[in-house]
Order: C-alpha cells, then structure tokens, then sequence
C-alpha cells in the first residue's frame, strides 16, 4: 500500500510539501503510524513503520513521515502535551530561552527545521524540556538541503508556547529514533536509484546492444545491488531490536544501521550516475530526486564518523567479554 501511495504522488518537478500526498497518509494512517491510537495513530511497530518508510524514501516523498511520527508526535505525547493535528517537526534546540510560568514565552532561534514552513508546529527539544511551538508565531527564514527540501530557521522572539518535562532517557532516545528513522529513508532511496539504474541500463543502447549487457556496467550494478541490500538489511535489523528491547538497548543497531545506510548512499549514487552518464544529472530527469537526498540525509541525525565512534566507544566499554554480546544484539 505504502509503495502505492507514494509511487503515485512522484512528482520530479517541485521539492515543494506535496499537501495531497499528506492527505492521503492521513486518511491511511501512515502519517503517524507508530503513535498510539489515542493521538490519532495507528500503534504500528518500527519495523512496519520502517517498511513504510522505505518506500517514502524510494519514490522521494516529499511529507515530513519522521518529523511528525517518530519524533515531534512522539515527544509531544511522552511529554503530555497535547499533540496538534497536522504535518509536525522536531528540532533540538539548545540556544532557545524559556521564560515565564503560567504565560510561558520564548526567544532564540529554531535552526534548520524540516519543513519548517509547511508543519502546523514543531517540537523543540531543550535540555528536558519540549517547547511547542507554532510557526505562524515566528519569523521564517528559509533554507534548504542539498535536495532543496525545507529547512528553514525559525525565529522567535517572546513567542507564547508550551513547555513540558520529558524523562531523561526520552531526552537519550530521540537522537536513536532521529538516525533510524533517517537510515530507513536513505535504505529506500538507495534503492529507488538502483532501480532507475537498472531500467537506464536496459533501456539504453549502445554499439548495437542494451548497456546492460556490458560486462562493466553489470559489476557496478551488481554492486550497488549488494549496497542496497545491506542498507536494508541494517535499517531493518535496528528497528526490529527498537521493538523487541527498545532504543536504549537497541543504540548500537541503530548507530550500525545509520553508518551502514550513510555508506551506502555514497556508492550507489556514484554507480547510478555512472550508468545514466550526462543525462542523468539533469534537472529534469528523475534521479536527481533519490540521489540529492542520499546525499542530503548521509549527513543528517548525524554523519557516519559519528556513529562509527559511538559503536566504537560501546565496543571498547564492553570489553572482550562483553564484545560478542553487543555484536549480536543479546547484550
């Protein structure tokens, strides 16, 4: 259903919030798929959410399905506060200053907020705190990503909001849903440029026969093949554990996943420009869609040096006794 929805919103010529297709999710249930059924969710589990996402990834949905879902939905609620309708972001925010009780204010600056301009509010994490915020009650300046998707500053200045306390290990969890929630999006762009290479391929002609059929160009598809299974098969793994033992016990299948799928995005764009040659970095032709964003979130929720020095740090902190265990998830 999902490869459905979003294979039929594709739209190569604007990276602008496509509101039809956030309709669709919401008529769906897609749109907040793992929050629970009291805040208008559906209660699915990561793993399923994460197939949902894959195929959000593949066709270049151009929705905020992490934003509003796994992180602005789920702090807002974890917080107890009152989750508003509408597409959602979430930001940390560590310069925003909270002022006031009862008519709580605050200023400083949202920076880099995933559509920022398009969501109905946006979640600032400060410290232990969540700060509601409302766009309409700040100044906008806009910016983009690599892939032109919003991400806009949004400045505040005495704006009313809402304020909440969150658990410590709500405030630990976020970065781990932020960095699996983006390693399932750059599985599924991954594998939405190895299709369109592999179709290139087939499709085109040369010296008498499909390109295809060259032997070169089979090796490279062939690896970005082994590519895109693998960033599938991290990003899978992760969220499975995320459902069976919960992020805090699921950190180092995560910052795998998020490293492994940031790997991957490098290798497969390079091998499915090299297959579609000039004409593939065009405005107009449609890779530009999966290969700007597998550019784009490979840095995002963290880039892979990071994540690689936190399995590196768990690794050590585990000792030889303890190395295996954390290896195969039974820590």
């Amino acid at each position: 259903m999902a490869e459905s929805v979003f294979g039929d919103a594709w739209d190569n010529g604007t990276d602008a919030f496509d509101l039809g297709l956030w309709a669709t999710c919401e008529q769906t249930g897609l749109a907040r798929f793992t929050l629970p059924e009291q805040v208008g969710g559906s209660a699915g589990t990561f793993a399923d959410a994460a197939e949902v996402l894959m195929a959000a990834g593949q066709f270049a949905a151009r929705v905020p399905l992490v934003e509003t879902d796994w992180l602005a939905g789920w702090l807002l609620h974890t917080a107890g506060l009152e989750v508003p309708d509408g597409p959602l972001s979430a930001v940390v925010a560590p310069d925003l200053t909270v002022d006031g009780d009862d008519d709580t204010t605050a200023t400083g600056t949202l920076r880099r907020v995933a559509w920022g301009r398009a969501v109905a509010g946006v979640a600032a994490l400060v410290g232990d705190r969540v700060v509601l915020v409302a766009p309409e009650d700040a100044t906008a300046v806009e910016g983009t990503n690599v892939a032109e998707e919003p991400r806009d500053d949004l400045v505040l200045s005495a704006a009313p909001v809402r304020v909440a306390t969150l658990p410590m290990d709500a405030v630990l969890e976020y970065s781990l849903r932020a960095a699996l929630g983006r390693a399932v999006l750059l599985a599924g762009a991954a594998r939405g440029a190895l299709a369109m290479a592999v179709k290139y391929a087939t499709e085109r002609v040369q010296f008498g026969r499909p390109i295809a059929k060259l032997q070169a160009i089979q090796q490279s598809l062939a690896l970005a093949g082994a590519e895109v299974a693998a960033a599938a098969a991290a990003s899978q793994a992760a969220a499975s554990e995320a459902d069976r033992m919960g992020f805090a016990q699921a950190a180092s299948a995560v910052a795998a996943a998020k490293s492994r799928c940031g790997e991957a995005a490098g290798q497969v764009a390079r091998i499915s420009h090299q297959v579609h040659g000039a004409i593939g970095f065009t405005r107009e032709h449609d890779l530009r869609m999966v290969t700007t964003r597998l550019w784009a979130w490979r840095g995002e929720d963290g880039a892979e040096a990071q994540w690689n020095e936190c399995l590196g740090t768990r690794a050590l902190e585990a000792g030889p006794d303890g190395l295996w265990a954390l290896i195969t998830g039974t820590a």
